[in-house]
């Protein structure tokens, strides 16, 4: 069976970029078809999907998140990677990668989708 891994530093200072790892093993990144995707949750609030990356390399952010989100793979390492720029306080999340058969539903948060999942890394944002 997939499974997945984050990594990456706890804390980001205001202004920089957070950058996470989602290590897969179990499974290919790049077999037919399916969704690697980055999911947040702020402190008291819902899961919030940030993006995927594609079983091709196509990528696909959510509108609010767009202009400050870049996803990216490593194929010999099995690995897709998030870069969040221009961070604030309220990007202080527990951030989790997770992977997902059908693009229409991920996009849209349908957590029942979501075949796997990481256990997720805490990222405060804060001077």
């Amino acid at each position: 069976q997939v499974q997945l891994q984050e990594s990456g530093p706890g804390l980001v200072k205001p202004s920089q970029t957070l950058s996470l790892t989602c290590t897969v093993s179990g499974g290919s990144i790049t077999t037919n078809y399916y969704f690697w995707s980055w999911i947040r949750q702020p402190p008291g609030k819902g899961l919030e999907w940030i993006g995927y990356i594609a079983y091709s390399g196509t990528t696909y952010y959510s509108p609010s998140l767009k202009s400050r989100t870049s996803i990216s793979r490593d194929t010999s390492k099995n690995q897709f990677t998030l870069q969040l720029s221009s961070v604030t306080p309220e990007d202080t999340a527990v951030y989790y990668c997770a992977s997902s058969p059908i693009a229409i539903t991920t996009m849209h948060g349908i957590w029942a989708d979501f075949g796997s999942w990481g256990q997720g890394t805490q990222v405060t944002v804060s001077s």
